[in-house]
């Protein structure tokens, strides 16, 4: 499809060729960094937005003309605009985007004679803790009230930092960290209380970024009542559930005790211009990106980027996308995340923010295991944060 839309492009725009390149995501970041000053680099790439300010510091994201910045601003959700800007210039136009809300077991729910999904944390805790089961004994917990992940970093800190989110705290202020905010280690105080409680199992939360392991495992099965996870997993749950997948309910992330409305963490992939690529070059791409995300390239009012990645599953972020994909976005899955998306906050893309997010995942994991308490991991976190930031920034 992407292929059909160069062609349709170079039609219009004679002179021009694009070439489309498949490169590995595990290998896709040092592409950019080994080929980009060359002649025969790329000059359009697409990237996960949390490698921007890299490629910004480096040259080799180039900020956006002024049409493209006004075409940015009509036509997308002004927090995914503000998730690309780097140095006050856009930097590319969003594509796919991923964010987080509450997802359950509407069987298990009316087991439990449970009514509705929880807003708020209390409502969270007390609706785990109905969920939770026990063998006869009393002992072993057969069914958990409520799922985190552990030994995948953005899998352990999105669905946490959702929380934070929703209870009005953040990650980082700019560039300087906030995990020692009381509304941050409120979250990892939560997380505590339902390991202590048995309704959080650290033993069935091993998970990867294909979700493969325990954790994909246990809601499939009705061992695990609700989990906070992005909407792209959908196509995971479809395949691993069959008919079962109706079980499965959609709720925004509830609200803690000093936040005002649920604020799910987002996180994109945008398309940019190598700032290092010769500047005919560059103004060629910029048209090119205009064109694939604009309404002229696709079907029925979608741009043919929209087109592309509805095709896959893949929630688009052009407010025009999401329109002409009503009917495929409005099923009870993906539409709560819809709803959520102008809400959403980007997961902050600071210089570090890679080695930030270890950081953070591990002593979360150290509060799921039982190795510190939340106090002591958010105070160690805080210090090790900011020496990762201010390192980078250096």
């Amino acid at each position: 499809m992407l292929k059909k839309a160069a062609t349709a492009f170079q039609e219009k725009n004679p002179g021009v060729t694009v070439t489309v390149r498949a490169v590995p995501f595990a290998n896709l970041l040092s592409t950019l960094r080994t080929q980009g000053a060359s002649p025969g680099g790329p000059t359009i790439a697409s990237i996960y937005d949390l490698w921007l300010p890299e490629l910004v510091r480096d040259g080799l994201a180039a900020p956006a003309p002024a049409d493209v910045a006004q075409d940015l601003s009509a036509g997308w959700p002004a927090n995914l605009v503000e998730g690309v800007t780097k140095q006050g210039r856009p930097r590319g136009y969003p594509n796919e985007v991923d964010l987080y809300a509450l997802n359950y077991n509407k069987k298990l729910f009316a087991e439990a004679g449970i009514a509705a999904p929880p807003k708020t944390w209390d409502e969270l805790a007390a609706t785990a803790a109905k969920l939770t089961k026990r063998d006869g004994g009393g002992g072993k917990v057969t069914q958990q009230g409520f799922g985190v992940i552990t030994s995948w970093a953005a899998g352990v800190v999105h669905p946490w930092l959702s929380l934070v989110n929703s209870n009005g705290g953040a990650l980082v202020d700019g560039s300087a960290p906030k995990l020692d905010d009381p509304k941050v280690q409120a979250a990892t105080d939560l997380y505590a209380k339902l390991v202590k409680d048995g309704v959080t199992q650290p033993s069935m939360s091993n998970a990867n970024a294909n979700t493969t392991g325990p954790y994909l495992d246990n809601f499939v099965n009705g061992k695990t009542g609700m989990i906070i996870m992005a909407n792209w997993w959908q196509s995971a749950l479809k395949e691993a559930m069959g008919d079962r997948f109706a079980d499965v309910g959609v709720a925004p992330i509830p609200v803690g005790p000093d936040g005002a409305a649920s604020a799910p963490v987002s996180y994109s992939w945008l398309t940019m211009v190598n700032g290092k690529a010769d500047q005919a070059k560059q103004d060629a791409a910029w048209k090119f990106l205009t064109y694939l995300n604009g309404p002229d390239s696709g079907q029925n009012g979608s741009s043919a980027m929209g087109d592309i990645l509805v095709s896959m599953g893949i929630l688009p972020s052009r407010t025009g996308d999401l329109s002409a994909h009503k009917a495929e976005l409005s099923d009870p899955f993906l539409s709560v995340y819809v709803e959520q998306l102008p809400h959403a906050r980007p997961f902050p893309a600071v210089l570090g923010g890679e080695e930030m997010s270890q950081a953070v995942q591990k002593h979360i994991e150290n509060v799921v295991f039982g190795k510190e308490t939340a106090k002591e991991a958010m105070d160690a976190a805080q210090r090790e944060v900011a020496g990762i930031l201010t390192k980078a920034g250096a």
